[in-house]
């Protein structure tokens, strides 16, 4: 039986639709959640490494009233990889700038873990957005982070993944105990009503990626690169919600970070790690607001 998601409830009352769009030679799912008007207020939302859309639906849900357009990045979810393309930063950012343009232009951008980084490299490329949010952002080396040495394991799993036969290694990748162990090293609650919710999660959608290629060139992408090389060219005012028990980043250098941007505003979530959009996605919601100024949402 799946575990019971405590977000439901909010969740069930936003409407949501599915729609492709051509984007950069290729075919974007995407799913457009809240008032499909033009005059609503609209967020393109970026997921993270490994993950799709339905990683971001829990701060969603604190957002009723916000026009939300989330698509799976290539090559995972239900977006295909770019036929002939490197799966690297270069092609993410470029894909996100034309996916702006094409479905959502002039929308406020959100990115979420490596979401951060395309979304960093996509607006410091040209990607106009009136401000920018980032959530977890990745602002020092993974490499260098207080699991350094984890981070090492997941480089040395990587490569064995994509080295591998290729049967061998697409079952490594896909192995339901990795998964497991990486959802139990991420989450931080002690609520285990939560910790079942986000382990079904890691279950169900971790593992949505379309080969074992796309997920090396991306995991290439998120440990090479971080929001620094881009913070001092985005213009944009922009809000970065950050944890103050993150494993990939720690909060020093998400201070740092903040600083390092013409106009950003910083705001520190307690108690919860790189799973801010599973553990404390009304605190993140409530960010988002009063950073775009919108109403606060109906309590239910």
């Amino acid at each position: 039986m799946p575990a019971a998601s405590p977000y439901a409830a909010r969740l069930g009352g936003i409407p949501v639709v599915r729609r492709e769009a051509q984007v950069a030679g290729g075919t974007t799912a995407y799913w457009v959640y809240g008032p499909d008007a033009d005059g609503a207020p609209t967020i393109l939302a970026v997921h993270g490494f490994r993950g799709e859309h339905h990683g971001l639906e829990p701060v969603i849900a604190f957002l009723p009233g916000v026009r939300v357009i989330s698509p799976d990045l290539p090559g995972f979810g239900e977006t295909a990889p770019l036929p002939g393309r490197q799966h690297d930063l270069d092609l993410y950012a470029e894909w996100l700038r034309e996916f702006a343009r094409t479905v959502a232009p002039g929308a406020f951008v959100l990115g979420h873990s490596f979401g951060s980084i395309i979304s960093s490299a996509a607006v410091a490329g040209g990607l106009r957005t009136p401000r920018l949010i980032l959530i977890n952002p990745i602002g020092a080396p993974a490499l260098e982070g207080p699991k350094g040495l984890l981070t090492r394991l997941a480089v040395l799993y990587y490569t064995l993944g994509a080295r591998l036969p290729e049967k061998i290694g697409t079952a490594l990748l896909r192995h339901p105990l990795i998964v497991r162990v990486m959802s139990i090293a991420m989450a931080k609650t002690r609520d285990p009503a939560l910790r079942r919710f986000i382990h079904a999660q890691h279950d169900a959608y971790f593992s949505r990626f379309a080969d074992r290629d796309v997920l090396h060139d991306a995991f290439v992408a998120s440990v090479s690169h971080d929001v620094r090389a881009f913070a001092g060219d985005i213009d944009a005012p922009t809000l970065l919600v950050a944890a103050q028990r993150d494993d990939i980043t720690p909060i020093e250098a998400e201070r740092r970070l903040a600083r390092m941007f013409p106009d950003a505003e910083l705001v520190e979530i307690a108690d919860v790690g790189h799973l801010i959009h599973y553990e404390t996605p009304a605190e993140a919601a409530g960010a988002i607001r009063r950073f775009l100024r919108l109403p606060v949402a109906p309590a239910r």
